[in-house]
């Protein structure tokens, strides 16, 4: 008995290694245009693409920043990051999207996979998980 209860621990302690976590909040109300924020730092251009053809797939007229822009420089703003890791191919690892009114973070959402590890669920297409998690995060504009 007392082999079992360690197994089931050490199993229970390598799964929760093993998570790839999601969290999403998403916003109350919604206007009909968002800026976004360029983020330099975010190696893979395609993913902002991406976020940008799907903001613009739920109705919303992007506007595309500069990264020094200013979060108040338009009613709604976003910025955005995400990180890629090695593990036998390229994935994305992390992706965070967070959209902000008058300043104050008023949606985002969070997917990661950094703590992954043999997970195979971590091989994700980068665009079909930014589609989720923007059409979880906003509304579809009004009309």
């Amino acid at each position: 008995m007392a082999i079992r209860r360690c197994t089931s621990a050490v199993a229970a302690l390598l799964l929760a290694a093993c998570s790839i976590t999601q969290e999403v909040k998403p916003i109350a109300v919604a206007g009909k245009a968002i800026c976004v924020i360029a983020n330099p730092k975010v190696s893979q251009p395609e993913f902002v693409v991406a976020y940008e053809r799907e903001l613009r797939a739920r109705g919303y007229e992007v506007q595309m920043l500069s990264a020094d822009s200013s979060l108040i420089a338009c009613p709604l703003t976003s910025t955005y990051t995400a990180n890629w890791n090695w593990d036998l191919a390229l994935y994305m690892s992390y992706a965070e999207l967070k959209v902000y009114n008058e300043g104050k973070v008023v949606a985002e959402a969070i997917y990661d996979s950094r703590r992954g590890g043999g997970n195979m669920g971590k091989f994700i297409k980068a665009e079909e998980k930014i589609k989720e998690l923007v059409g979880l995060m906003l509304p579809k504009p009004p009309n």
